[in-house]
């Protein structure tokens, strides 16, 4: 039983980390189609239009790291050794630790957005 739930787990896990993929290439390709309008409308100096493009590949990338810590936890749930459970604690202190700087960036990002009008 324990062989079927750690193979039920992993095809779980490995299915989250696919969609962390699809998720970061997504936000790739959607922040390389915003950087290349500001290119051609000579906007790559407006401060305004780089936080707008940060704020969204920013927002993208944190979904994807949702994603990539819930991998982390469902690979490790079936049957974990001590080693395991260091391995996850130690890749979910880094993981939550980058989403939340992200965050609190993108968060500062929005508000100083709010401040100068931008919609």
């Amino acid at each position: 039983m324990e062989a079927v739930l750690r193979e039920f787990a992993s095809n779980i896990a490995l299915a989250a980390e696919l969609v962390c993929v699809l998720i970061v290439a997504l936000g790739a390709v959607l922040t390389i189609g915003r950087v290349a309008r500001a290119v051609v409308h000579g906007r790559t100096g407006d401060h305004l239009t780089r936080r707008t493009i940060f704020v969204g590949f920013a927002s993208w990338i944190i979904l994807a790291l949702e994603f990539a810590l819930a991998a982390d936890i469902v690979r490790t749930a079936i049957a974990p050794t001590w080693d395991d459970i260091g391995q996850l604690a130690a890749i979910a202190a880094i993981r939550t630790g980058l989403n939340w700087f992200l965050e609190r960036d993108v968060e500062t990002a929005r508000a100083a957005g709010a401040r100068s009008g931008e919609s």
